[in-house]
Parts: C-alpha cells; sequence; structure tokens
C-alpha cells in the first residue's frame, strides 16, 4: 500500500473511499473504552428518527460501529448526565437541528448560537401562537420542569400529527430559539427543561459571532467526512453554501482533488498524515447513517444508489420500507428490508452484489437478530433468487 500523498494534492478515488470510512469510525479498531459517547464527539451529530424496525436510528449508528452495545447502555450514554464534583451532573449531549434533528455533543452549544439567532430573527413557522402561552410554557417548565409537551398541556388538538396544541408551538419554538432544551426522550417523546438549568453554565451564551460559529461547524465536518466536497461538508450541518465558502479558506481544512470526483474538496490534514488501515466493519446501516445519509456522495464514494423508501406507496417500492445497505470490506455490497417477528429476523427483501456478498450479509443479519434478541433469521425474498442457496447456507451455517 502507497503512502497518502500530502495536503494539497490528488487522492486516488480508494484513498478518498478509505479515509472517509476511517472518518466515519469503520475503518480500524473501535475506541471501545469511549463508547457511545465517543462515537457521537467522533461523528458530531447523530440523527434521530421515528421509525423503529431492528431500532432507532440513533441507537443504530453506534452499534454499526460498535457492535452489541446495550440499547438502554445507548439511551443512558446520550441523556444520563454524569456527576463531575458539585451537582449539578452535566449533560454529555443535546438535542437541537444539524443535519436533520440531531443528538449533538454538549460542548457543541455554543457553536449553534448562529442557527438559534437565525430562528429567533426570522421565525419561518407554520404553526400559530396563541398570546401568552410562550411566557407560560417557560414559567411552567421553571416551576415544574423537565416536562413532556403531554404534561405541559398536550401535544395535539386533534388525533392529527401536524395539529399542534398552542403549547406543544411555543415549547418547540422556545427549544429553536435556545431557551429550551430536550435533556432526554421519553418513550419518544422529548423531554425539556429550561437551558439555564440544563447547559453548563460557560456553554450556556451565544458569544460566538456567525463566522465563529460557522468556521467551527465546517472544520467539524471536514473531520467527520475525512474528506468531501463542498456540497458535503455544507450537509453535514445543513448549512449554506455560501456560508462555507466564506469560512472554508480559514477553517483549517486543505483543499485537495479526488480522481473521478467532477469538484475539488477538502479534507483534514491530521486524516492526511498517515495512511487508513486497520480491520474494516461488517454490518447493517441505517438509511440515516451518517455514511450514507448524503445520497450523492453515497453514489460518489461507493457507486452505490440507494434511497430510503418508507414514505414511497408500497406499490412503487423496489428495495422496502427499510432497506439498510450492507457495508463489508469498506464497500457497499448489498442491502436487506429487515422485519421482526417475535424472535425471528425477517429479511423481507434482499439484494446481493454477486455470490461473495453473501457471506458478509449473513454475518449481517446474524449479529443484528443476536442484538435485538433474535434468536433465528429468515430469509422470505432475495431480488437475484439464484443467490437465494448462498445466503440461506451462510446463515445455515453461522445459526448452528
Amino acid at each position: 500500500m502507497t503512502t497518502l500523498p500530502p495536503p494539497a494534492t490528488e487522492l486516488s478515488a480508494d484513498e478518498a473511499r478509505r479515509l472517509a470510512l476511517r472518518a466515519q469510525g469503520f475503518l480500524g479498531a473501535p475506541d471501545r473504552r469511549a463508547g457511545v459517547r465517543g462515537v457521537l464527539r467522533h461523528l458530531g451529530a447523530v440523527q434521530l428518527d421515528t421509525i423503529s424496525v431492528l431500532a432507532r436510528s440513533h441507537e443504530l449508528i453506534p452499534y454499526a460501529r460498535l457492535g452489541a452495545v446495550g440499547r438502554k447502555t445507548v439511551e443512558d450514554a446520550y441523556w444520563k448526565p454524569a456527576s463531575v464534583g458539585a451537582p449539578p451532573a452535566r449533560p454529555h449531549a443535546f438535542e437541537y437541528w444539524s443535519h436533520a434533528a440531531c443528538v449533538l455533543p454538549i460542548e457543541e452549544w455554543p457553536h449553534f448560537a448562529f442557527r438559534r439567532r437565525a430562528y429567533r430573527n426570522r421565525p419561518h413557522w407554520n404553526h400559530s401562537l396563541p398570546d401568552g402561552t410562550y411566557d407560560q410554557v417557560v414559567k411552567q417548565l421553571r416551576t415544574e420542569g423537565p416536562l413532556t409537551a403531554t404534561d405541559l398541556g398536550g401535544a395535539k388538538r386533534t388525533s392529527e400529527w401536524w395539529d399542534w396544541s398552542g403549547t406543544k408551538v411555543a415549547v418547540e419554538r422556545a427549544l429553536m430559539y435556545g431557551e429550551v432544551v430536550c435533556v432526554e426522550r421519553r418513550g419518544w417523546k422529548r423531554v425539556y427543561d429550561l437551558a439555564e438549568r440544563a447547559v453548563p453554565a460557560e456553554l450556556l451564551h451565544d458569544d460566538l459571532d456567525d463566522t465563529e460559529c460557522l468556521r467551527r461547524l465546517v472544520r467539524l465536518a471536514g473531520e467527520s467526512l475525512g474528506v468531501g466536497t463542498r456540497a458535503d461538508i455544507a450537509d453535514y450541518h445543513r448549512l449554506k453554501a455560501e456560508q462555507v465558502d466564506a469560512v472554508i479558506a480559514d477553517s483549517g481544512l486543505v483543499p485537495v482533488t479526488v480522481a473521478g470526483w467532477s469538484k475539488p474538496a477538502w479534507a483534514d490534514p491530521a486524516a492526511l498524515e498517515t495512511v487508513p488501515r486497520g480491520r474494516h466493519r461488517t454490518t447493517l446501516l441505517s438509511p440515516f447513517d451518517s455514511l450514507i445519509w448524503e445520497r450523492a456522495r453515497t453514489e460518489r464514494i461507493f457507486g452505490f444508489t440507494h434511497r430510503l423508501e418508507a414514505y414511497v406507496p408500497k406499490p412503487k417500492r423496489v428495495h422496502g420500507y427499510f432497506a439498510m445497505p450492507v457495508l463489508a470490506g469498506g464497500r457497499l455490497v448489498g442491502r436487506v428490508d429487515p422485519a421482526r417477528e417475535g424472535r425471528t429476523l425477517v429479511a423481507k427483501q434482499v439484494r446481493l452484489d454477486g455470490p461473495k456478498a453473501a457471506p458478509a450479509v449473513a454475518q449481517a443479519l446474524v449479529e443484528a437478530a443476536s442484538w435485538v434478541d433474535c434468536t433465528d433469521v429468515r430469509v422470505e425474498r432475495v431480488d437475484a433468487p439464484h443467490l437465494r442457496e448462498a445466503l440461506t447456507a451462510e446463515l445455515a451455517r453461522l445459526l448452528a
């Protein structure tokens, strides 16, 4: 293996792919001592989503990197504060709008000041807010918090998901403004508290100007990606292209070109200092995993086209409701649309990129089954029927 070239030069497509895998925690030995919190700090953002098939996405993301970490361990790592010195206990994370709704390391609170200011200065809200409701919600949280929207008086006015109550509108607006913070998820409901109680005093400020916030987030995105185009870097925390352009020269990232990429790219200089090497992880990936959440980047790096079809009408789905790409050997070698029936993990639909992918897909399925307390795996459909025998034989061997 040749040494990676120095900064500000050309990377091969394979070098860029390996840099991305290592930056995302899929190449080399995982840091098990740092655990889930280490994964969160390393990635900078872990996306949340309501869909739960095997598990929710924020659980799948550390699982994909660390293996069968307990699901309660995952939740505790995000939301259970650590007592350091005198109380109050220090939280590890907060939930805010980044790539989407994400769990973020608590130390990054100051760097989202630019977004809190934007929300305060240009509210873009479709729900009406009754007079006095905002102040009432803040007062109630101050005297009774932490509370869910239901505790505050109700999340919805009707059974329709979009028909929020005035209380829900108020507390979500307070969350966007930074006056309120989500301190945990309880039964998938946000639990709100005042930021002044939940965020450590030394971090609870909006002192950083927009430029400093953006510079930090661009640098973090570059480090989390390893190497990326402007669009890749902007998408990581959903920045605008012009925001990236304004700060990237001073971000600490270095310009590079990648063979086969049509657009200029930037890389983390620390990542260029050593050749990415080590063990590759074999695993199912959440469609919301930051390795693959930007679809154009996934196609560019892995030659793999993937779309989430959960919101596509069933007759129009190609790969299934929650098709999960399979990562093995640093490549995306197939996809599985999973479900659970009792203690059986059901592979409702499987696509393999050839017979050599069967052992990896079988391994990923068996490990995932064990993680969610399933004792059996059943395959319903394989897109290429002639590969079914190879897959089921591997599954039988691993489950024996």
